[in-house]
């Protein structure tokens, strides 16, 4: 076996693995800073002035919030401003999920204050001020409907917590026949490439009257049989990679001409801003709680249901405390460079492993928002150097920092 050859490293190489949006979110979120901080002194202020010990209460609770916004606002400005420091070997792109961490960590013990508090009104309830804090917990919902407004940019924002499926697909061409409209796809997820016909509209034609053939850059070209499946005609063969061709649909003597144009762009997960998402849950956070002490405090005034503040806060709290474990799980696994996509591994994988090549060795972890870096080793009989399987991941567009090594056998 010959000696190990890594990949060699150009003579510039950035460690800027920040967000396509990183300067956008970090104007965000001094915006909201400035909202949150500005009702915090007004309503600490205003309530010294007037009395109200219930108006001070819930100005001292949105500075929480306000310190957690201030974390995330100083990540965004730090990763920024050392992005390019060589003391960070992978770049400052993590810092927003060590920002996230934290801040789910401080929700969490949020929720355990509402639900201690709350539970210790269950059995002991107080007087409850309705004229002043009805209002208060209305003005403070409606500055966090504009703060979540705000972090999102005026556009719909993910928050979703649980793991999506990953999808690597190709284009999806419709072409119109003689014999129909049909749709010409590459079907690749959990089993070997191969490519799928339905019709758009009609009927299902015979597999005999319809070939698919490739041709690649190269000139070289293969011809697909098919064979139906169910309501969809399918090749016998598995398409090799890589899926950038020019491919000609055969139809009794007709041929229509078509190209792949290949894209794999990972999972949402992989693009995903924990730093802003912690700064989000923070203000839905805060909303959900005064939604559901409006609710609680309504009913109490109406029935004389004083149960119903403390079992809000307890609903609230739980709400807060699912939201937070979400978040530790999420942000802690990059934190320890657990495999971010286990599909997206295995798609390496097979990209990789053709023509008797054989991956040893394979690491794949997140350095940012929208980067992964991967580290291969790759054992081989063929006369391969590491920028030959560099260009077969080139179109894994999230993989930002490659290294290869390649043994020869």
């Amino acid at each position: 076996m010959s000696e190990a050859r890594p990949t060699a490293v150009p003579a510039v190489h950035s460690h800027a693995f920040l967000s396509e949006g990183h300067a956008n979110a970090e104007r965000r979120t001094w915006a909201v800073i400035v909202l949150c901080g500005s009702m915090m002194i007004l309503e600490i202020v205003g309530g010294l002035i007037f009395g109200s010990i219930a108006l001070v209460a819930d100005g001292m609770h949105m500075s929480t919030h306000a310190g957690a916004l201030l974390l995330a606002a100083l990540a965004y400005s730090y990763s920024r401003k050392h992005a390019n420091d060589d003391r960070f070997t992978f770049g400052t792109g993590k810092l927003g999920d060590l920002a996230g961490f934290t801040s789910a960590i401080v929700l969490a013990m949020i929720a355990l204050l509402i639900g201690f508090e709350s539970v210790s009104r269950l059995f002991a309830p107080v007087p409850i001020a309705f004229r002043e804090a009805i209002p208060i917990a209305c003005l403070g919902l409606l500055v966090n409907i504009g703060s979540v407004f705000l972090l999102s940019g005026g556009h719909h924002h993910s928050h979703s917590h649980g793991f999506d499926d990953h999808h690597a697909h190709d284009e999806e061409h419709k072409v119109t026949t003689g014999i129909g409209e049909l749709t010409l796809t590459i079907f690749e997820s959990g089993v070997s490439p191969v490519f799928r016909i339905r019709p758009v509209n009609g009927v299902l034609p015979s597999a005999e009257v319809v070939r698919i053939e490739t041709i690649r850059p190269n000139g070289a070209r293969q011809l697909f049989e098919l064979a139906r499946c169910d309501d969809y005609l399918e090749s016998m063969e598995s398409v090799p990679e890589p899926h950038a061709f020019a491919a000609n649909i055969l139809v009794n003597e007709n041929v229509y001409p078509l190209q792949f144009e290949e894209h794999e762009h990972g999972d949402e997960k992989a693009h995903r801003d924990n730093n802003m998402r912690a700064a989000v849950i923070h203000v839905l956070a805060d909303a959900s709680v005064s939604v559901f002490v409006i609710v609680g405090l309504i009913l109490a005034r109406l029935f004389g249901w004083l149960w119903m503040d403390p079992l809000a806060g307890i609903v609230g709290a739980g709400v807060i405390a699912s939201w937070a474990f979400a978040l530790v799980r999420d942000t802690g696994a990059i934190l320890l460079d657990t495999n971010p996509d286990l599909q997206l591994a295995e798609r390496i994988r097979s990209v990789i492993e053709t023509n008797g090549d054989q991956v040893t060795d394979l690491h794949l972890w997140r350095l940012g928002p929208g980067h992964l870096g991967a580290i291969l080793s790759v054992t081989t009989s063929h006369p391969h150097q590491p920028d030959h399987y560099r260009a077969r991941l080139r179109r894994f567009s999230v993989l930002s920092h490659i290294t290869i090594e390649v043994s020869h056998v």
